[in-house]
């Protein structure tokens, strides 16, 4: 009995023992290595988004709205001389018209000046003029070619100089546009138009035309029309009354006296 008591003694002290015992320490985790970064991708030198061509020009180029335009106006201009035909005598009448954007369209030296960003100057203009590369303009070669049908005349009154003149006629002669006299800017003179409108009326132009009425005058600036300025914009519609009837204007937005 007593041999029993002592070994259940025995059991409980060392129980106690291993209860008060420190735990052993946990088993610390070896510490990740860091991955390498990643190396950065070298960055592309930026691209310039090409310059964006102005509303303008993409109008003119793109949209069929200006086409439509001058095929109206033309239309309108070809039953103006249809209608002043019977009242005049063939080879006693005329229309006078500008050149550039109202005849033949200038527009690609326009784009490719703005594309590149560079300005309008003298030296590059003449350079387009030696091209002779200037095509007729919606509507413009049949206008041309009902008036002669009619028996009316043609001037060409443009403020090209007078040093492109031979290209700028060569250009219309390659186009199959016809004229009878073609008046540029005379050298170191004015680009006063109102002059040359009148020696065509009166007949002293270096054609040897005659006398001649000028039944309609078509261009794409106030200053294509007799007489008219800028200031016009300020006078009120009736201002205007010869518009649709005897003047017929097209449309420039790229250029022009407005600027």
């Amino acid at each position: 009995m007593t041999r029993h008591w002592f070994l259940v003694l025995a059991a409980v002290v060392a129980a106690a023992c291993q209860s008060t015992a420190p735990a052993p320490a946990p088993r610390a985790l070896p510490e990740a290595t860091p991955a390498p970064a990643a190396a950065a991708a070298p960055q592309a030198s930026p691209t310039p988004a090409p310059a964006r061509l102005p509303e303008a020009f993409r109008w003119v180029r793109d949209s069929a709205e200006h086409r439509a335009i001058y095929l109206q106006v033309y239309r309108q201009a070809t039953e103006r001389v249809e209608r002043e035909a019977v009242r005049h005598p063939a080879g006693t009448w005329a229309v006078v018209l500008d050149a550039d954007e109202t005849v033949i369209d200038n527009s690609p030296y326009e784009i490719e000046r703005s594309e590149k960003g560079l300005p309008f100057n003298a030296a590059s203009w003449r350079a387009w003029t030696e091209k002779r590369a200037a095509v007729p303009l919606p509507g413009a070669a049949a206008f041309l070619a009902r008036v002669h049908e009619l028996g009316g005349k043609i001037a060409i009154v443009t403020n090209r100089a007078a040093g492109e003149c031979p290209d700028t006629e060569a250009n219309f002669r390659a186009e199959k546009l016809p004229f009878d006299v073609m008046l540029c800017k005379p050298a170191g003179g004015p680009g006063d138009k109102n002059p040359r409108f009148e020696a065509v009326a009166n007949g002293t132009t270096p054609a040897g035309l005659p006398p001649l009425t000028i039944v309609a005058f078509l261009g794409d600036n106030i200053f294509d029309f007799p007489g008219l300025s800028q200031a016009i914009a300020h006078q009120g519609d009736p201002a205007f009354s010869e518009f649709g009837r005897e003047f017929f204007v097209l449309p420039n937005p790229m250029y022009g006296s407005w600027h």
